[in-house]
């Protein structure tokens, strides 16, 4: 499966330390992140990343283009709902197609667990055929 991985700054931590947790399930599948979360899961997991531009580059721009390709089947965005800074990625562009393009798509913490599990069970296998 391909995996979109996405952070708002103040959530960028939580993200890397939710690879660290999971890296064994996220190396069985191909990964693509904005710029800097890529780097910076990349340094604390020795995940391959396919990184893109930083989200406030056009990054968000470039996953959202994949998810309208029908190229990702999962996206991970740890937003942060309270304080987003203006160069940080729109989350309302990736819900959007998400929701148009039949994605799973996890927001918080909780939410990338159960996707990620899921994804273990074998519960979004349907990817594969939708693909």
């Amino acid at each position: 499966m391909n995996i979109a991985l996405i952070a708002h700054d103040n959530k960028k931590k939580l993200m890397q330390n939710f690879c660290i947790a999971y890296r064994v399930l996220l190396s069985k599948h191909e990964l693509y992140a904005t710029g800097t979360t890529g780097r910076l899961i990349e340094e604390v997991t020795n995940l391959s990343i396919h990184k893109l531009l930083a989200g406030h580059l056009g990054g968000e721009q470039q996953i959202c283009a994949q998810i309208e390709q029908n190229q990702i089947d999962l996206v991970i965005f740890l937003r942060d709902p309270l304080s987003p800074k203006s160069h940080e990625p729109n989350v309302d562009n990736t819900i959007r197609l998400c929701d148009m393009h039949n994605i799973p798509l996890a927001t918080n913490l909780a939410s990338a667990e159960i996707m990620i599990r899921a994804m273990d069970r074998g519960d979004l296998d349907w990817r594969e055929a939708y693909r």
